[in-house]
């Protein structure tokens, strides 16, 4: 299909209820057609991997267009300089969550730009970087647990930010990684015990809502 074909598509696929439900969610619909994901789920099944049209559907700024870019674009073709430009471009959580889930996770500098992105200054590129971190810990079921152990530190460094889209992210990844087995689930209530001595409103709820999760109830070690 040429870009011209896809974004005409798209056009046809646009849902005014759909669309004026997305604020609610806190999703940036400024330049939304309002498709469903599981829609676009399906026009990328049809379409399947295309790296070129991604590229180019990336360019058009329409936000279904660059969600269906994430789903049809090659992990083995994209570049950090690719990443570093999409990432850039984030304006709303869903967006990012979806480029980092289904594109970025898979590439070969995953765990590099998880690190980078994690100390960014910007809302949704810091949020890039923890939300590679859990999408990692879902997606790559071979990777050795210090991978993941060498993210730690990273969210308790930055369990101090009180933006939502940041906070919500550095929880999600201390929860997803914690859940990958016993030994991890260990390293993350302990992380989320250190969290808590932090003693600021997003550190608490942070390690409060991964403690509820992962061990039952939240708790402060004396060890």
């Amino acid at each position: 299909m040429t870009t011209e074909e896809v974004i005409d598509l798209l056009k046809q696929k646009s849902n005014a209820k759909y669309l004026a439900g997305m604020k609610r969610f806190g999703i940036d619909d400024k330049d939304a057609l309002g498709i469903p994901l599981p829609e676009l789920r399906k026009i990328a099944k049809g379409i399947k991997t295309d790296h070129a049209l991604a590229l180019a559907l990336w360019k058009i700024k329409i936000h279904e267009a660059r969600m269906l870019a994430s789903l049809i674009a090659d992990p083995k073709l994209f570049t950090e300089k690719q990443a570093d430009s999409w990432v850039k471009d984030f304006n709303s959580w869903d967006v990012c969550d979806q480029v980092c889930g289904n594109l970025l996770d898979r590439t070969t500098f995953a765990i590099s730009k998880a690190f980078e992105y994690s100390a960014a200054e910007e809302e949704f590129v810091k949020r890039a970087g923890f939300v590679l971190m859990a999408e990692f810990a879902v997606h790559n079921k071979t990777a050795p647990d210090d991978v993941f152990i060498a993210f730690f530190p990273v969210i308790e460094r930055e369990a101090w930010d009180n933006r939502n889209f940041v906070k919500k992210a550095v929880n999600w990844a201390l929860r997803q990684i914690g859940k990958r087995n016993k030994n991890l689930r260990g390293h993350a209530i302990a992380t989320a015990q250190r969290i808590l001595l932090q003693n600021s409103k997003p550190a608490k709820w942070i390690a409060s809502n991964a403690l509820n999760e992962l061990s039952g109830k939240p708790s402060i070690s004396n060890n």
